[in-house]
C-alpha cells in the first residue's frame, strides 16, 4: 500500500469536474487501501478528496503550517492532522512520507507544489512519480509551456515524458503508482570534460 499525495486547490474552482474528480480519486485511494496524505484543509478541492476518503473508510494524514489552521480550515476529522511550522516544512514533511504525487486543478500553490517535487525527479533527489490529473485541459497550458521549454532545450523530453498526465483519476492513480523512475542526467549541451 502506499502514501498518495494529492496537491489540489483549497477553493472548488468553476468546473464541477473538478469537485468530481476529487470524490473519484479519494474513492479510488480508500478502496485500494492507499493512504492520502494532502494539506489538511475541509475546503475546496483539499476537502472533498479527504472527505471522499474518509467516507470509504480510507487513511487521510494532512500536513498544514500553523499560519493557515483558520484561513484554510484544518480538517478536523483525519486520521492524523500534522502541524508544522511554515509552508516549506508542509512541503517537505508531506514529499518525505509520500511515495508517488499527483496533481489536480488548483492555484499557484498547487503547481508550485507538483513542480517542485517533479524537478527532483530530474535531480535525482527522489524515484517518486508525479502525475497531473488534466480535469478538462485544466493543464493544457502548462503542458504546452513544457513542450516549448523541451523544444528550446532547457528540459529534456524525456524528463517531460517522467511527469504522467491523464484524464481518468483511476487510471491516473494507478499508473503512478506503477511507474518506475529512470535517473537521466538532467544537464544537455555540457562539456563533460571541462573542468569544474
Amino acid at each position: 500500500m502506499a502514501n498518495v499525495c494529492v496537491y489540489c486547490g483549497s477553493s472548488p474552482g468553476k468546473d464541477p469536474e473538478f469537485m468530481n474528480s476529487a470524490d473519484t480519486l479519494g474513492i479510488h485511494i480508500a478502496k485500494n487501501g492507499h493512504t492520502l496524505v494532502y494539506g489538511g484543509g475541509n475546503v475546496g478541492l483539499m476537502g472533498a478528496i479527504a472527505d471522499s476518503t474518509l467516507r470509504h473508510n480510507g487513511t487521510v494524514i494532512g500536513v498544514i503550517p500553523e499560519s493557515l489552521v483558520s484561513k484554510e480550515v484544518a480538517h478536523t476529522e483525519l486520521s492524523e492532522l500534522i502541524t508544522v511550522s511554515t509552508m516549506h516544512d508542509r512541503k517537505e514533511k508531506m514529499a518525505a512520507i509520500s511515495d508517488c504525487f499527483i496533481a489536480l486543478p488548483g492555484g499557484v500553490g498547487t503547481l508550485e507544489e507538483i513542480i517542485e517535487v517533479f524537478v527532483w525527479t530530474q535531480l535525482n533527489l527522489h524515484k517518486k512519480a508525479c502525475g497531473i490529473l488534466n480535469v478538462n485541459g485544466y493543464y493544457d497550458p502548462l503542458l504546452e509551456l513544457l513542450e516549448t521549454m523541451s523544444e528550446s532545450r532547457f528540459l529534456k523530453d524525456e524528463h517531460r515524458k517522467q511527469l504522467l498526465v491523464g484524464v481518468d483519476p483511476v487510471e491516473l492513480l494507478d499508473e503512478v503508482l506503477s511507474c518506475e523512475i529512470e535517473v537521466i542526467d538532467k544537464w544537455m549541451d555540457r562539456d563533460t570534460n571541462k573542468k569544474p
